[in-house]
């Protein structure tokens, strides 16, 4: 899983949140990881060089070799994606500008049908771990392919290459090409609880791998699946569940349609157990006051995908992030892969300050107030970390927490694009510049669990 030298300490900048507006930036500061376990041991802010030495003594670390930052270098926590199609990684940027379920039969469920092919999943896979992990997201909550081999490729290959992932087989026994659809309810069921026992068996403490129920979305599912998916959740109560939810007016009605009895999609997914606080829902986009307010009340997880929201659904659709935020609520950001073009979590930011000025601008009330760089930060890190139920492990530096990071050089020798570093820049100024014009190219070494898992050099 390592691919270079554990880190031991590192003194400069470091950048992390502690609640949606909690951005802390901290200058001078001495970081240091276990080499047992890559936690963080100490996080000491506004310290001196020249108490340094005498610092790292009273720590009984006089033997440390200290990373030195440049002025033009931070670190922050590692990125977390909160939902990714693995099997769309082949395919972004196809079919932009098309309603959801006409993209879904014309570009993606052919794409998805080739991981049938043993080989072609492992390929694909490794060259999606490898350009998440070099764009900085360090945890993604996957949605495999409906093929059991496909996902346990998926799941050695987190595990291999040392990404944090949490990995679920798609179920879908209906609505789908016959060459993409689960033969059956007990079919689908028999595969997710193949998947489950695999991944359980590669990582039985759960460390890096976790496994995720998946049913793709009601328009996928019968019935009768989604009511064996809702018990399987409650006899296990540690495995989240993911799925999608209020997308789009084309794929809201569609459900609805199927499930008649049901007056929204809140009802609908609650009655077959399928919502609770281990539920990560992708996009809510088109939410009523009523639906969003049970949805707190259940302590659901939300998975804001702006860049997939602005160019594949039928429209324009900006998701009332701030409601979400002020309730309370869960919120993490995620790329959604094929839906949304780009796999950077830096334009997954970018976009959603983008979709939220929208949606103040449509709105014109305080009460949809568009987001602050902090925020989206936030979501991104710490905000996403909560969403995936990791957010007491992960998603900021607090003392004990593991340490899954990202170096930040914006140094224009790198020969990226960003807003180059001035002498003059302030830590913040640094901040904003990555976070606005940055990219892959400026993110210099990325860390799980203390161990390098990408590097620039």
């Amino acid at each position: 899983m390592t691919i270079g030298p554990e880190i031991t300490a590192y003194y400069g900048t470091v950048i992390h949140s502690t609640s949606p507006a909690g951005l802390r930036i901290l200058d001078n500061t001495l970081l240091i990881i276990s080499h047992v376990t890559g936690n963080i041991d100490h996080l000491i802010p506004g310290l001196q060089p020249d108490r340094l030495s005498s610092t790292l003594a009273s720590l009984h670390h006089s033997n440390i070799t200290i990373n030195r930052l440049s002025a033009a270098q931070f670190i922050i926590p590692g990125f977390i994606d909160t939902h990714n199609h693995a099997p769309q990684w082949l395919t972004r940027g196809l079919g932009q500008g098309m309603h959801i379920l006409d993209w879904l039969r014309e570009v993606t469920f052919p794409a998805e049908a080739r991981y049938a092919d043993e080989e072609h999943a492992r390929l694909s896979h490794k060259l999606l771990v490898k350009g998440m992990l070099r764009q900085g997201v360090t945890t993604a909550s996957y949605y495999s392919s409906l093929h059991g081999p496909a996902t346990r490729i998926l799941a050695d290959t987190c595990l291999s290459m040392g990404q944090r992932a949490l990995v679920g087989k798609c179920n879908m026994n209906r609505g789908s090409p016959g060459n993409y659809i689960d033969a059956s309810t007990e079919q689908s069921m028999k595969v997710t609880h193949e998947c489950i026992d695999h991944i359980r068996t590669i990582d039985p403490e759960a460390s890096f791998v976790r496994p995720v129920l998946t049913p793709r979305f009601a328009i996928s599912c019968t019935p009768d699946l989604l009511t064996q998916l809702g018990a399987l959740a409650a006899k296990e109560p540690t495995i989240p569940i993911q799925t999608h939810f209020n997308e789009a007016q084309q794929e809201i009605d569609a459900t609805l349609s199927l499930f008649p009895s049901h007056k929204d999609e809140v009802s609908l997914y609650s009655s077959f157990g399928l919502l609770n606080d281990r539920s990560i829902l992708a996009h809510c986009t088109i939410m009523k006051s009523e639906e969003t307010q049970r949805l707190a009340e259940l302590g659901c997880g939300i998975a804001h995908c702006p860049t997939a929201n602005m160019t594949v659904g039928g429209g324009f659709m900006a998701a009332p992030v701030r409601d979400f935020l002020n309730r309370g609520m869960k919120v993490g950001l995620g790329t959604d892969s094929g839906g949304g073009y780009s796999s950077s979590m830096l334009n997954a930011m970018r976009h959603a300050l983008i979709a939220s000025f929208a949606r103040e601008a449509n709105h014109g009330d305080s009460s949809m107030k568009g987001l602050s760089i902090d925020e989206a930060f936030w979501m991104a890190t710490l905000g996403g970390a909560k969403v995936v139920g990791l957010g007491d492990s992960i998603g900021n530096f607090a003392v004990g927490k593991q340490f899954d990071a990202v170096l930040v050089d914006m140094d224009s020798g790198l020969g990226g694009v960003n807003a180059p570093f001035q002498g003059f820049d302030s830590p913040r100024t640094l901040f904003e510049k990555f976070i606005l014009t940055g990219d892959d190219r400026n993110m210099l070494k990325v860390f799980v669990n203390g161990r390098l898992v990408h590097s620039q050099s």
